[in-house]
């Protein structure tokens, strides 16, 4: 799965990922939690392509309250067209999450460590996502999305065994076509990352508490205090 993740140089990933250009107003995260407010790219209505913010928690259309987003912030690729939570939005609205890295909790006996992951270039990169407009009871409006999640590469597999989808960016003008309807094509662009382009690295427990986002998050774990006391 994918419940954090970072985006730490919201500005020039934006404009390395998409070609955008401007002050978006986004700062940088770098712990970002289900329930936030995340940016991500998706073709306007009407034509092009715009930048918009989405709660993290994909709240489908029919839904009568918006509890459900808590459990819907991945989407298994193997079965968008099937759920009925994510096949409407499968089918017309798409979109790319951008980030330059996320976070995963390994077992390590009772405890679970952990670990930062990253491209080894250390390049920006986009998730493939979906997004939906809810309307409550009440007429509040809200617009979510969801990470469309897959099989885990052999690198991540200890970690977890499922990763998010990190889009190719020769993919991005078709997964964010609603007119594309070749769905097998599609469906094949949901695929684990080359492990060979990977890396990750163990942190410190900051990153469990979603009221710490900052850079503090990326630091290693702290040393065990015999290792203190010897100075290693």
């Amino acid at each position: 799965m994918c419940g954090r993740y970072t985006l730490t140089r919201p500005t020039d990933t934006l404009a390395t990922l998409f070609q955008m250009k401007g002050n978006f107003g986004i700062l940088p995260r770098h712990n970002i939690a289900p329930g936030q407010f995340v940016p991500a790219l998706r073709n306007r209505e009407g034509g092009g392509q715009e930048l918009a913010l989405f709660r993290w928690g994909l709240i489908p259309s029919w839904a009568k309250t918006p509890d459900i987003g808590a459990r819907t912030i991945n989407a298994r690729a193997e079965t968008l067209g099937e759920k009925p939570s994510f096949r409407a939005a499968y089918r017309r609205r798409r979109c790319l999450i951008p980030a330059d890295g996320f976070y995963e909790w390994a077992k390590a006996g009772p405890k679970k460590i952990p670990h930062y992951i990253h491209l080894q270039n250390h390049a920006p990169f986009a998730f493939a996502g979906l997004w939906e407009r809810w309307q409550g009871p009440n007429g509040e409006e809200m617009e979510t999305c969801t990470i469309v999640t897959t099989e885990a590469n052999e690198l991540l597999a200890p970690l977890h065994p499922r990763m998010p989808v990190i889009m190719s960016a020769a993919d991005y003008g078709r997964w964010l076509d609603p007119r594309e309807e070749n769905t097998k094509y599609v469906q094949s662009r949901l695929r684990p990352y080359p492990a060979e382009e990977m890396a990750h690295r163990p942190v410190g427990t900051k990153v469990n508490d979603t009221r710490n986002d900052g850079p503090e998050c990326l630091e290693g774990p702290a040393a065990a205090p015999v290792q203190r006391e010897l100075g290693l």
